[in-house]
């Protein structure tokens, strides 16, 4: 078994989202986060894990919303995470300086709302940093807050320094890539510190890159770290699902 800790579902994305699922199911990955990162694919997030029983919700206003975001925006996530159960994780959130530099203080403030968020409901955050590491360690540092960095594909001292502080890394099909440095760095960090993710529909995996993106395509991910480690197929699944249940899970058994 394995769980895709981060996709994004959608009808405008899948024509049937019943048929992905089901192709889910048959790649082993039995279990899926969506997320849903400002208001309309937060609504459609909500409708698709209340549909599928297998599915569970991760919600929070994206750093590109940070121009947009209201006080009235964030009293209704809050009371949307408040009524539904379904909710694991408060993200995908964090800072991206990549598409705009301009408001970096609206990024951050917005930030720092949606983990006053996590720590009222007791949730872990699921963070999005481009471009920004150093600004994104400092804020999750001061706050103390435990989560996943998301679609991780740093280097190793990156990677420890977040790892210090609790986090765990979301790895996707960029380790599949035939040019990526992540590989050394998968290969240099415990198991226990991973999870995954496709990111779906986007960042496929070798060897469907350029394509459309499906949670299925977790297992090539989980193919690509055993044939680094060693480590069976089986052992990887072990060992990834434990690192998801700890962190999304076990407070909802």
């Amino acid at each position: 078994m394995f769980t895709d800790t981060h996709c994004h579902l959608s009808k405008e994305d899948y024509d049937d989202l019943d048929a992905v699922i089901e192709r889910a199911k048959e790649n082993k990955v039995d279990r899926l986060i969506i997320c849903g990162c400002d208001k309309k694919s937060i609504i459609e997030s909500i409708d698709i894990a209340n549909t599928y029983d297998n599915v569970y919700l991760e919600i929070g206003f994206h750093p590109s919303e940070a121009n947009i975001t209201t006080e009235e925006d964030i009293k209704w996530l809050d009371d949307l995470i408040t009524n539904n159960k379904k909710v694991v994780a408060v993200g995908e959130i964090g800072l991206d300086y990549h598409w705009d530099k301009d408001n970096k203080d609206k990024q951050k403030e917005l930030f720092n709302r949606m983990i006053d968020l996590s720590i009222k409901h007791k949730l872990p955050v699921v963070i999005h940093s481009r471009d920004a590491f150093q600004d994104t360690y400092d804020i999750l540092k001061e706050r103390g807050v435990k989560g996943d960095i998301h679609c991780f594909s740093g280097n190793l001292d990156n990677a420890k320094m977040f790892i210090d502080l609790g986090f765990v890394l979301g790895v996707g099909g960029v380790l599949t890539f035939k040019n990526t440095n992540l590989k050394e760095t998968i290969k240099s960090i415990p198991l226990d510190k991973i999870i995954l993710e496709t990111d779906a529909p986007y960042l496929s995996p070798e060897p469907f890159r350029g394509k459309q993106n499906e949670p299925k395509n977790v297992y090539y991910v989980a193919e690509t770290i055993s044939n680094l480690t060693g480590k069976s197929l089986n052992d990887i699944s072990s060992i990834t699902e434990d690192n998801t249940n700890k962190l999304f899970f076990d407070k909802i058994d």
